[in-house]
């Protein structure tokens, strides 16, 4: 059973489709087709599509560069999307090294960390002392940090994050956090999504598919 996703997932995975038709040739698209890539229903699709004024037609679909041009707008794929990662241990040091952020528009722009065995303001990907966090984020205008500290650290990191201009965190430390008015946090814990995914592949063969 396909795990549920939620629209930004959605417009993700309908952007990704899109250049899959493109490259195929396709000039135009319908919802049906979409939706069966997905395994979304058709009114799914056009009602995601409706929210953000992704308009078509019932005869001919949907032109597919206008969509791309409007999803792009709409992730922020139109222009490189700068971050910044906070704890530059194993799984910062891996994050930052990884080659897949420059494909989907993405760039590292430094790393901080509080350890001065790893703060190196002279390498080509800078790391910096946390300390200077604040004024940096405001230099460079970046609104979005990846955070890969210590289930230990996480409170105090997340509270210098907050106290800056940053406005979305992703959070790797294994420790769930909550986002507020001004700053989105989204919890990723490596343990459990492989816990759940082990529990999806243990019961995907006996339920016809369905999990309980």
């Amino acid at each position: 059973m396909p795990m549920k996703l939620d629209i930004a997932q959605r417009l993700s995975q309908y952007r990704s489709v899109l250049y899959k038709l493109k490259a195929l040739g396709f000039v135009r698209v319908f919802s049906d087709n979409l939706g069966d890539a997905l395994e979304l229903s058709p009114a799914l699709v056009r009602k995601d599509f409706s929210l953000f004024h992704l308009t078509g037609n019932k005869r001919v679909g949907y032109q597919i560069d206008d969509l791309l041009a409007k999803l792009n707008r709409l992730l922020g794929k139109d222009k490189t999307q700068k971050i910044v990662i906070v704890g530059c241990g194993k799984i910062g040091q891996a994050l930052m090294s990884y080659s897949g952020f420059a494909r989907e528009g993405i760039q590292v722009v430094a790393g901080f960390d509080t350890n001065p065995a790893v703060i190196n303001p002279h390498a080509p990907l800078p790391i910096l002392d946390l300390k200077e966090f604040g004024p940096f984020i405001k230099r460079e205008g970046i609104r979005i940090a990846i955070m890969a500290v210590p289930d230990n650290a996480a409170a105090q990191v997340l509270d210098v994050l907050r106290g800056s201009e940053i406005r979305g965190v992703l959070n790797f430390a294994p420790v769930p956090l909550r986002g507020g008015d001004h700053c989105i946090i989204r919890n990723i814990n490596i343990g459990l999504e492989i816990e759940n995914l082990f529990y999806h592949v243990k019961f995907s063969g006996k339920l016809g598919g369905r999990t309980p």
